[in-house]
């Protein structure tokens, strides 16, 4: 029931923000601000619904320190895209055409921040913590990982190829950065950088939701299984390798700090059943 408590009403800012979002698309100004109010209320009514169910702070949205862990995060993603793509472009699949739509991109800033504090908050704030708890930090994570590439199934261009590696390079690494930091901030700034890289810097798709007018102007050709072909560089083996890199590295730190949840052994039980 606690699940239930929070997940609803979080749910129902995502998707009529995302609805609304979706429908200025074409004005980038309002884009902006609708996508900012969007995470800013997403985040306010997370905080109350924990408060209620849960009678406590919720200390992995604190206003405190969360300036420098989204700036640590989104640096990250940003990193991990430029990485993707430059080896991408290395083997002839990548190339820029000029430049892209400054308004375009501010719009994306806004967009991408609605869907990254949003779907964080859904499956890393309450589905991966909570079921963590249960059933430990690993089978949570490869769980709820599953969950979120199923998502992407549902996108404009999407193939069950790129929902997998969704699986594996975001769904996983950004419920490892969580598990690492025990703070929203961190996963929810590096799913920022690395859609905002993807879109609004290099002007690729994002997980096939069509195109998009960045900074750059940007052009993928070649074979798909390089370039991630219609669902974008997401689905691209480079993506797949530098996000497993980083997962690796996210739940290191996430041992060595003490925060790996053991699998309970009333679960244990009820699994070997």
């Amino acid at each position: 029931m606690r699940l239930l408590k929070q997940l609803v009403p979080v749910a129902v800012v995502a998707f009529a923000g995302g609805a609304i979002v979706g429908a200025v698309q074409g004005s980038p100004l309002l884009t902006l601000l609708i996508g900012v109010a969007t995470a800013v209320l997403a985040v306010f009514v997370y905080a109350r619904v924990v408060r209620w169910s849960e009678r406590r702070e919720p200390v992995e949205v604190a206003a405190q320190g969360a300036a420098p862990a989204i700036a640590r995060g989104a640096l990250i993603g940003v990193a991990l895209f430029a990485a993707v793509i430059v080896n991408i472009a290395l083997m002839g699949g990548y190339r820029i055409d000029g430049l892209g739509s400054l308004a375009g991109a501010a719009g994306l800033l806004g967009f991408m921040a609605a869907a990254a504090v949003t779907e964080e908050l859904l499956f890393r704030g309450i589905l991966f913590r909570i079921v963590e708890e249960r059933i430990g930090t690993w089978l949570s994570l490869v769980l709820t990982a599953l969950l979120f590439g199923l998502m992407h199934l549902f996108n404009a261009h999407a193939s069950l190829w790129g929902a997998i590696a969704i699986a594996i390079e975001a769904g996983g690494m950004l419920a490892a950065a969580y598990a690492a930091t025990r703070t929203l901030w961190v996963p929810i700034g590096v799913h920022f950088g690395w859609n905002f890289a993807a879109a609004g810097i290099f002007g690729t798709e994002v997980s096939g939701n069509g195109a998009t007018q960045g900074l750059l102007h940007g052009v993928t050709s070649g074979p798909a299984l390089l370039t991630g072909g219609e669902f974008g560089p997401e689905a691209s083996p480079y993506a797949v390798v530098f996000g497993l890199l980083l997962t690796v590295v996210f739940m290191w730190l996430a041992r060595r700090r003490g925060n790996v949840v053991p699998l309970r052994r009333g679960a244990t039980a009820t699994l070997t059943q």
